[in-house]
């Protein structure tokens, strides 16, 4: 999986701040607003997908793009939440982001017994294991944001240590996700990092294959 945000050389302050006061308002909100009837559809696609894989070890190509799609959109919304990076997320499932990026290439043929193990006891070794670790880096995060705000504020820079870590807890996250929503049969990795790989020509170096 790759999975970035883009580090900018500079960030906008007065986007900052609009973000700061405003951004539930009309960033989260109207988001928010579609999203929860897309995660509707994602559920019943989730379940088709467990009947599909279960009885022909395959995900239909449109129901993969549809999960990977919504995860994207989720993505950009949380990078511009998060302040770590400006501009106004898209709407739409099919929209491009040059800011934020997840790639996930379909398996040609998906475990059974993988799909059975998470659906019966998922919550047992994927999420209470992952998210008794993200719950403290989550506390981190925390003071990274407040940190990281001033330093956009007073410099326009955001630190690069404290964007990658803002970055490694999402990619965690989305790991569990995609894992989860039986995108690919890859258990998550208990990491922030992971390999580097291109991002563009203006890429500062965040994005990572995993």
């Amino acid at each position: 999986m790759k999975f970035g945000i883009r580090h900018q050389d500079t960030y906008s302050r007065g986007e900052l701040i609009l973000r700061g006061l405003f951004g539930w308002l009309y960033i989260a909100f109207p988001h928010a607003f579609l999203l929860i009837f897309l995660q509707i559809g994602a559920a019943i696609v989730s379940f088709i997908s467990f009947w599909s894989i279960l009885f022909t070890g395959n995900m239909p190509n449109g129901m993969f793009n549809y999960q990977l799609n919504l995860q994207k959109w989720t993505l950009r919304l949380n990078a511009r939440l998060l302040n770590l990076s400006d501009g106004y997320p898209a709407f739409g499932l099919n929209s491009i982001d040059s800011n934020t990026l997840i790639e996930l290439d379909q398996q040609e043929s998906y475990n059974r017994m993988s799909l059975l193990a998470r659906a019966l006891f998922g919550f047992i070794y994927v999420y209470i294991p992952h998210m008794f670790c993200l719950f403290f880096l989550q506390i981190g995060a925390m003071f990274v944001r407040i940190i990281a705000f001033w330093a956009v504020l007073i410099t326009g820079k955001y630190p690069k240590g404290m964007h990658n870590y803002m970055v490694g807890i999402l990619r965690w996250s989305f790991r569990i996700n995609i894992f989860m929503t039986y995108l690919t049969d890859r258990y998550p990795a208990f990491s922030m990092s992971g390999d580097e790989a291109d991002f563009g020509p203006s890429d500062s170096g965040n994005l990572l294959d995993n």
